[in-house]
Formats: structure tokens, C-alpha cells, sequence
């Protein structure tokens, strides 16, 4: 472990839908509290690669994972692990908003009283801990009781997050939040990522090259399913060492 940082340890990670293999021999050390980035084309392993730090692949069948995950120093494909604990220490984040059709309260409510949570004052603290965290708090303070779905698209991603962050969570994984934001939602969500990586480690998966070099402290560029250079941003963006990396950045294909 590189100075007791390293969050996400990866190994000769394959993985399958079925007889199709989308990763081939993914090995990667992803750092604590900073923001990593996942670059490269639609269809390259992006999101598969994501899913499986969580074992959100598990609700596709045929789905098969090779290789060794460990995170926080547990290997968490061991017989044994819980996956719903799992999946509470490493929290998602979908590319669509996708709140619940309840009130916002109940929206970000949902998980601690899943865990346990029953006092009124405990969820109440966690509510509005989670909803500032999020930086939503002081614009829905005043209608935590209105649904979730009459919030604009950033408010709504930005619950999501608040939701992710209400069961306390170690590692929040973000696959593609902006996409569907305008200019200024999306300038909110990354000051929103910034603020949140000196509390978590964050691994984002990307189609906006200019994010990943604004947001991300290093970058991994994956290409047909392996990881093909993974590094410092600046280096993947100024210098990078694989012909394939500075293709795609330079727009050659994409």
C-alpha cells in the first residue's frame, strides 16, 4: 500500500456478460480522497469497470468477474462479504437523476432508516447534514416535504448525491453525472465533487474531456476494454506515453 493511501486496489480484473468479455487484465491503485477519472470512448469498459468496485454488475445475469477488488484493504468478491454493506461504504451515482417518487426528506431518509435509522431527531440531522454536504440544503430547506421530482435536473442529481452520502459512505463512484446538465448545473456539480474529495474518494467516469482535466486529480484512460495509461491528469493531458491516449485526447477518434 503506497503510504497507507491507497483506497481501491485492483488486479488482473476480467470481466464477462455472458461469453462476451468487456475487461481484459485491469489492474489499477486508485488514492484516497482524491478524484479519479475514467476516460475513452463509449463501449470501452467504463461503467462495467465502475459497477464492479460495488457489485452492481451482480443484477445483470451472466455477469462474471476474474481478478482481485480490495478496498480499504478487503477483498470484497471474498466469500462472506455483504453486499449490502458493500454498497453502502461505496456509494453510486447514476448518469440519469433518478430520485424516488417520494418527498425530497424521504428521498435522502431512505437509506438510514434501511440500516436502522429510526429516531425522528437522528434522521432529521442526517437529512440536513447530507442535503448541505450536497450543497442543496438552503435551496430546499423550505419544501423537504415536496416531491422529489418537481426539483430541476441538477437539484435532482445533486439529491442523488445527498442520498449516496446519507448512509455514510467511503468511496462515491459518479458514472457520467453531468451529461445530462446545462452549463451551470454542471459547474455546480463540480464544485459540489470538489468540495466532497476531502471526505471521500471519488471515482468519476466521464465523456467531457475538459471535466476530467478541470475536476480529476489523476486519470485512467480505458480503449476496447483494457485500461491503456493511467496517470497524474496533467500528465495524461500534456504528456501522455501511449500513442492511444493521445489520439483520443487530441480527437482522432472518439
Amino acid at each position: 500500500m503506497a503510504n497507507g493511501r491507497v483506497s481501491i486496489l485492483v488486479e488482473g480484473l476480467n470481466f464477462f456478460y455472458g461469453k462476451k468479455q468487456a475487461l481484459f487484465g485491469v489492474g489499477i491503485e486508485i488514492y484516497r480522497n482524491q478524484i479519479t477519472a475514467l476516460i475513452g470512448p463509449s463501449g470501452c469498459g467504463k461503467s462495467t469497470f465502475l459497477k464492479v468496485l460495488n457489485r452492481m454488475h451482480e443484477l445483470v445475469p451472466g455477469a462474471r468477474v476474474e481478478g482481485r477488488v480490495t478496498i480499504e484493504g478487503a477483498d470484497i468478491y471474498n466469500n462472506g462479504v455483504d453486499v449490502a454493506q458493500l454498497r453502502k461504504n461505496v456509494g453510486m451515482v447514476f448518469q440519469k437523476a433518478n430520485p424516488f417518487p417520494k418527498s425530497i426528506y424521504d428521498n435522502v431518509a431512505f437509506g438510514p432508516k434501511l440500516h436502522g435509522v429510526r429516531g425522528a431527531r437522528d434522521l432529521d440531522a442526517i437529512v440536513e447534514d447530507s442535503l448541505r454536504r450536497a450543497g442543496l440544503f438552503d435551496e430546499v430547506k423550505d419544501r423537504l416535504r415536496e416531491p422529489a421530482l418537481g426539483l430541476s435536473g441538477g437539484q435532482q442529481q445533486r439529491l442523488c448525491i445527498a442520498r449516496a452520502l446519507a448512509v455514510g459512505p467511503k468511496i462515491l463512484l459518479l458514472d457520467e453525472p453531468a451529461s445530462a446538465l446545462d452549463p451551470i448545473a454542471t459547474a455546480k456539480l463540480e464544485e459540489l465533487i470538489q468540495d466532497l474529495k476531502s471526505s471521500y474518494t471519488i471515482v468519476i467516469v466521464t465523456h467531457n474531456m475538459q471535466q476530467a482535466a478541470r475536476c480529476s486529480d489523476s486519470t485512467a484512460f480505458f480503449y476496447m476494454g483494457r485500461l491503456i495509461e493511467y496517470d497524474k491528469t496533467e500528465a495524461i493531458f500534456v504528456t501522455p506515453t501511449k500513442k492511444e491516449t493521445e489520439d483520443y485526447i487530441t480527437g482522432k477518434f472518439g
